[in-house]
């Protein structure tokens, strides 16, 4: 990773990960969490509605094992990502993620 480079662009989905004929070999969604972050469990089981609401699958990132996504998003954990871009931090919102995921 190049020194301009900042660790949001290696946030979890990105264009480049996004494979060709249509399928998608990650989720359009992730949520990046730490361990013992009671948001981030909060945060799961919201994004446990998205996903039964919208059929749209999410992973999860474990952001504590590296240095540049904890100096990039350590003071905002849980993070939503949408499409390798932040949706939103603390908190899951549901109404507005299931909106941005039919556009």
């Amino acid at each position: 990773m190049s020194s301009e480079e900042p660790a949001s662009a290696r946030v979890p989905v990105s264009a480049a990960e996004t494979p060709t004929a249509g399928v998608s070999a990650r989720p359009r969604l992730a949520l990046l969490t730490r361990p013992g972050c009671h948001l981030c469990d909060v945060a799961k089981d919201a994004m446990a509605r998205v996903e039964r609401e919208s059929g749209q699958a999410w992973r999860e990132v474990d952001i504590s094992g590296d240095p540049e996504l904890e100096a990039e998003y350590g003071d905002r954990i849980p993070v939503v990502i949408l499409d390798g871009r932040e949706h939103g931090y603390w908190r899951v919102e549901v109404d507005r993620l299931l909106r941005d995921l039919g556009r």
